[in-house]
């Protein structure tokens, strides 16, 4: 999907129609196999299985509580999977272009670019932690509990550090606030088809909830 405005907006529209209901969640997921590359698209299947497997794990503490486990589950896949879609489909300057499209050249500026390199500090962080993960392997170590939290403490000041040098290179250059972008969208008929029907998953769910 070459819109970043569209795709932000089935997953907005999408989201909350899983999360209003069991009904919304189909239709999302009914969405998610007509619109996308699927199981092709996924860029971190661990990551998402163990995702899922927490999700599962709350649900069944959810059933031995009396709850609607299975409800959640549903829903929460639901989401999943769509937010694995967007992650995957999305391109760097997507986030900066909507939101100054969105917002105007002051705050929508300044919302996309703090959207843009928070994306980038999380994909900095999933980088940092599989180069320490190798890192250990090579040498033998055990990969467990006890190697993560040290890690995490490691790669959590190393981002701190960079994003403080960021703020000091942006103040530098004389950046105050805002700035001028005129971003430029394509979007294809089958774009704006999958928009009309993620628009009509949520009015459904709405409807029928």
């Amino acid at each position: 999907m070459q819109d970043p405005r569209i795709r932000l907006a089935c997953a907005l529209l999408l989201s909350l129609a899983a999360f209003i209901s069991i009904a919304g969640a189909a239709a999302s997921f009914l969405w998610w196999l007509v619109f996308t590359p699927r199981w092709k698209n996924i860029r971190h299947v661990r990551a998402v299985l163990a995702t899922f497997l927490l999700f599962a794990l709350i649900a069944s503490a959810m059933v031995l509580t009396g709850t609607d486990g299975f409800s959640y589950l549903v829903r929460m896949t639901a989401i999943l999977l769509v937010g694995t879609w967007v992650y995957a489909d999305s391109r760097t300057g997507d986030l900066l272009a909507t939101g100054a499209w969105l917002g105007g050249s002051r705050a929508g500026f300044e919302v996309g670019m703090i959207a843009e390199i928070s994306l980038a500090m999380a994909q900095g962080l999933s980088a940092d932690f599989s180069r320490v993960r190798l890192a250990a392997e090579q040498k033998g170590q055990a990969w467990g509990i006890r190697s993560i939290l040290p890690a995490g403490r490691v790669i959590i000041s190393d981002a701190l550090r960079r994003a403080d040098e960021t703020a000091e290179v942006l103040a530098v250059r004389g950046y105050r606030c805002g700035g001028t972008l005129c971003p430029l969208f394509f979007a294809s008929p089958r774009e704006r088809a999958a928009l009309a029907c993620a628009a009509a998953a949520f009015a459904g769910a709405y409807l029928l909830h």
